[in-house]
């Protein structure tokens, strides 16, 4: 018995903060440097009180450019990546499965952490950065399209909307706020810590991941059962 699906191209949609990587480099960063009034900040965010947006850019804001080469340096050297991520690369490249990186991080540190995994460069999305002013300012060079209204900063609805839904079945893999409304599009959804309690409280079909061998071995039995 065949699918639908298998006529179609799969495509994965990766997040990179608490996904590729098993932290979450923004939270670290803020953290590590603890400037006034940063937990605030990420709590609004997470509850989704402010955009994603507005609370990315108010988190570096509080802290000065004079910082840029001590932030770069700590974002690196504190990044673990997730196990199994290099297998799963190479499992994409062996099932001809398209493989993006579509973050809420930076490109200070996203860059520099996957060079190692010689994924092209038009194939990562994620926001820019400014140290030329007295703050670290984001910069957001992938906005919502007229589809979406969220005001998300690096917006990965825009960006999946690129791969129409009659031509990919579109994976996305996911922990977090960044990720909520990539869900809601996908035809797959490989979740794990908030996008797993917002995929139960919105009533999204699932699977949880720790590792992204658990997604290796989740991907090859949903291809046998459509076979």
């Amino acid at each position: 018995m065949t699918d639908n699906k298998t006529a179609k191209k799969r495509i994965v949609f990766c997040d990179f903060d608490g996904t590729i990587t098993v932290n979450d480099n923004i939270i670290a960063i803020i953290k590590h440097f603890n400037p006034e009034g940063w937990e605030k900040i990420a709590e609004q965010t997470i509850a989704q009180e402010i955009t994603i947006k507005d609370g990315v850019g108010q988190l570096f804001r509080l802290l000065p450019s004079s910082m840029q080469k001590e932030v770069i340096a700590f974002s690196i050297a504190n990044a673990r990546i997730r196990e199994g991520f290099a297998d799963f690369l190479d499992y994409c490249k062996e099932q001809q499965i398209e493989f993006y990186v579509t973050s809420g991080g930076i490109d200070f540190f996203v860059y520099p952490i996957l060079e190692a995994f010689n994924i092209p460069r038009d194939h990562i999305y994620c926001n820019s950065s400014d140290f030329n002013g007295d703050r670290i300012e984001i910069l957001w060079p992938n906005p919502c399209d007229e589809h979406c209204t969220n005001d998300c900063g690096m917006c990965k609805t825009t960006i999946m909307r690129r791969f129409p839904s009659e031509q990919y079945e579109r994976i996305i893999i996911g922990d977090s706020v960044t990720d909520f409304e990539g869900a809601k599009l996908a035809d797959v959804v490989y979740s794990r810590s908030h996008l797993t309690v917002k995929c139960k409280e919105l009533g999204l079909s699932h699977h949880e991941y720790e590792t992204f061998h658990d997604i290796i071995q989740s991907m090859n039995t949903e291809r046998k059962i459509v076979q």
